[in-house]
C-alpha cells in the first residue's frame, strides 16, 4: 500500500514556488534584497530566486547583499560568490563591518549570537532600503523553522516562530523566507549537485550555538516521536501561529 501524499511538491523548485505562493511573498514590481551570508542556504536562495524570476508571472528583480563581520580580523573570501552573481546577472553588494571586535572583544557578550543577528539585521535593513529594495529574502529553511519553535519554547516559554512573511513598519520593508519548505539535507544535496560556491563562516563559536544544541535535542526526540518536525510544522499552520496559517493567496 502506498503512503498517502502530503501534497507538498517533490522538487526543490516546486517547494520554493509553493512557499512563495502560499504566503504571497512576491508581487509585481518587487525589488528583493537577498541576504547572502555565504552559507549553503543563502547561496541556494540566490540561485533559486535567480532561476524563478525568469519565468514567474509576477515580475521581480533581485540584488544580493553580503555583510562581512570580519571575524578573527579576516575578511571573507567572496571571489566565487561574486563570480556566481556575475554569471546569474545579479547585482551584488558587499559591506564589511567590524562587528566581531565589538561583540567579542569590547562588549564580551554572553549571548553573542543574539546581538550579532540583531545588528546584522539592522545593517541589512538599512542597506536594502538604500539600494531601493522593498523586500528582503532570508535563507531560513524547514529545519530552522522547527529549531526556532523549540528554542522559543525552551528558552522563553513561548509558542511561536519567525513568520514566513513579515512587515517591518519602522523600515517599511518586508521579510520573506522562500526556503521554509526545503529541508536542510535537501539543500546540501542541491548545492553540491549544482556546484554552488560556499564561503564558510569564520565565526569563533560556529557549530556551538544554542541553535546547534537545540538541533541535537530534536534529533533525540525524533527517536521517540517519528515525524516530529512534520508534526510541528503542521501544528504551526493549523494553529495559525505567527502568520503560518494564512490561506493561499495565489501568486
Amino acid at each position: 500500500m502506498s503512503k498517502r501524499s502530503s501534497g507538498m511538491p517533490k522538487s526543490m523548485e516546486g517547494k520554493v514556488c509553493a512557499a512563495i505562493s502560499k504566503y504571497a511573498m512576491i508581487e509585481d514590481g518587487d525589488r528583493i534584497a537577498i541576504g547572502v551570508s555565504g552559507g549553503k542556504d543563502s547561496v541556494y536562495l540566490l540561485y533559486m530566486l535567480s532561476k524563478i524570476r525568469k519565468y514567474y508571472r509576477k515580475k521581480f528583480d533581485i540584488h544580493a547583499i553580503t555583510l562581512d563581520p570580519v571575524f578573527n580580523n579576516e575578511s571573507m573570501d567572496l571571489t566565487d560568490i561574486e563570480a556566481m552573481c556575475r554569471e546569474l546577472k545579479v547585482d551584488y553588494t558587499v559591506q564589511r563591518f567590524d562587528l566581531a571586535k565589538l561583540i567579542f572583544e569590547q562588549r564580551k557578550e554572553k549571548n553573542p549570537c543574539s546581538l550579532c543577528s540583531k545588528m546584522r539585521r539592522g545593517i541589512l535593513n538599512n542597506e536594502s532600503k538604500r539600494i531601493g529594495c522593498n523586500k528582503i529574502a532570508l535563507g531560513h529553511n524547514y529545519d530552522d523553522v522547527i529549531q526556532t519553535f523549540f528554542m522559543n519554547l525552551f528558552s522563553c516559554g513561548n509558542i511561536g516562530c519567525f513568520s514566513p512573511k513579515s512587515y517591518l513598519s519602522r523600515k517599511d520593508i518586508y521579510m520573506i523566507r522562500p526556503l521554509i519548505f526545503c529541508k536542510d539535507e535537501e539543500i546540501k544535496r542541491a548545492v553540491k549537485k549544482n556546484g554552488l560556491p560556499i564561503s564558510k563562516s569564520k565565526c569563533p563559536i560556529d557549530n556551538s550555538t544554542n541553535r546547534a544544541k537545540t538541533e541535537e535535542v530534536i534529533k533525540n526526540l525524533e527517536r521517540l516521536y517519528p515525524d516530529l518536525r512534520a508534526k510541528v510544522m503542521g501544528a504551526l499552520q493549523r494553529g495559525h501561529i505567527d502568520g503560518w496559517g494564512i490561506k493561499n493567496q495565489g501568486a
